[in-house]
């Protein structure tokens, strides 16, 4: 819907919404001014590559869906479903989450990774609603499982999608991901926020619901992920939401943000910048603490940029970190590096550390074909 000019828009304040997945009465509202589109763009002249902040998501989408058509379709409302769903007998694998961080959730979804995901717009949690399309647009008969992000808009409207599931008799289970050691509390979460190793799970869990792993297996594989997985991001720049056509965060030529979220949210603190073994020193060192890992453990070492990083520079960082990791006798048994979970045009990167066993290995190294991951 196209936003008129300088509408005035009132907007519901929600009470918390309940364990049970029943929406509570608004405790207010207040009314805001939303500029035209046009007005925006002339208040905060950008650099991108869009027609219209407005029509962004469904453009993308529209260009993934003609260069991926025989591996996806797109389905309203913003879904991106594996071009043979459902398939009967195979559990359902789902994601989502706001657009923004591409090439996850969508780029996975395919053979061996995701069956659908719900893009919600950017930096915005999709509506219930997409979710159980999405649901049902996957489920062949053996359940569907629901791999989501620790933020409180993704978690609340997961649940409240999976009650309606299983309300239409579709076997559900969900597994939250948060694997960010940075923060306990964020502006969008309860706990620790679910990032890098949301990727890492997708994959493990969608190669075993490949293989026919039966739900309570396929849900298991993946709270073993989360439980064994550990992530921290650091930022040199901010992103740029096109809708506010600024910087989300200010931060200084000489200054980068250790901890940062996947939606600029703040980290653990705001130091000058230092250099590439510096920064990967801080970002493992706390990692390996967590945990904690320890000397003869095999990990999955995964590198990834933000969206404004060079794989060069990345590649610098993977150096220090299988240093790091030699260092204390941790052997990288399997990689990733590049930008996988991205935050639009943030300049920066995350570590993330998955510890692995034989099952893990064996799942990650299976046949996965999607439009951001294949071998």
């Amino acid at each position: 819907m196209a936003c008129p000019r300088d509408a005035e828009w009132t907007i519901p304040i929600l009470a918390a919404r309940s364990r049970r997945g029943r929406s509570l009465p608004p405790i207010g509202s207040r009314s805001v001014t939303i500029p035209h589109v046009s007005e925006q763009l002339e208040a905060f002249p950008m650099k991108k590559l869009i027609n219209n902040p407005e029509r962004l998501v469904d453009e993308a989408l529209a260009g993934m869906a003609l260069a991926h058509g025989d591996l996806i379709r797109i389905e309203e409302p913003n879904i991106i479903i594996r071009r043979d769903a459902p398939r009967q007998g195979k559990v359902g694998v789902i994601s989502g989450g706001g657009s923004g961080h591409e090439p996850m959730h969508g780029g996975f979804v395919g053979l061996g990774m995701l069956d659908a995901a719900c893009a919600g717009a950017v930096f915005t949690s999709p509506v219930p609603d997409q979710m159980l399309a999405a649901t049902k647009a996957v489920n062949g008969g053996a359940g569907v499982l629901h791999i989501v992000k620790n933020y409180t808009g993704d978690v609340m409207n997961f649940d409240m999608a999976a009650e309606l599931a299983r309300a239409e008799g579709i076997e559900v289970k969900a597994v939250v991901i948060a694997d960010d050691v940075a923060v306990k509390d964020s502006l969008y979460t309860a706990g620790r926020r679910g990032v890098g190793g949301t990727v890492l799970a997708e994959k493990i869990v969608g190669a075993a619901a490949e293989e026919g792993a039966d739900l309570a297996t396929v849900a298991a594989l993946c709270q073993k992920v989360q439980d064994n997985v550990r992530s921290m991001g650091m930022a040199l720049t901010s992103g740029t939401v096109p809708a506010a056509g600024k910087p989300t965060f200010e931060i200084g030529d000489d200054e980068m943000e250790i901890g940062v979220g996947i939606h600029g949210e703040p980290g653990r603190e705001r130091r000058k910048l230092a250099t590439a073994d510096e920064i990967t020193e801080a970002l493992a060192t706390p990692i390996i603490g967590d945990l904690p890992f320890r000397r003869g453990d095999r990990v999955l070492a995964f590198v990834n940029g933000m969206g404004g990083t060079p794989l060069l520079e990345l590649y610098v960082v993977y150096r220090k970190l299988a240093q790091i990791l030699d260092g204390q006798g941790i052997t990288i048994a399997r990689s990733l590096v590049g930008s996988y979970i991205t935050s639009l045009d943030m300049a920066g990167c995350s570590i993330t550390l998955l510890r692995l066993d034989d099952e893990l290995i064996r799942l990650w190294d299976a046949p996965v074909h999607t439009p951001a991951l294949r071998w």
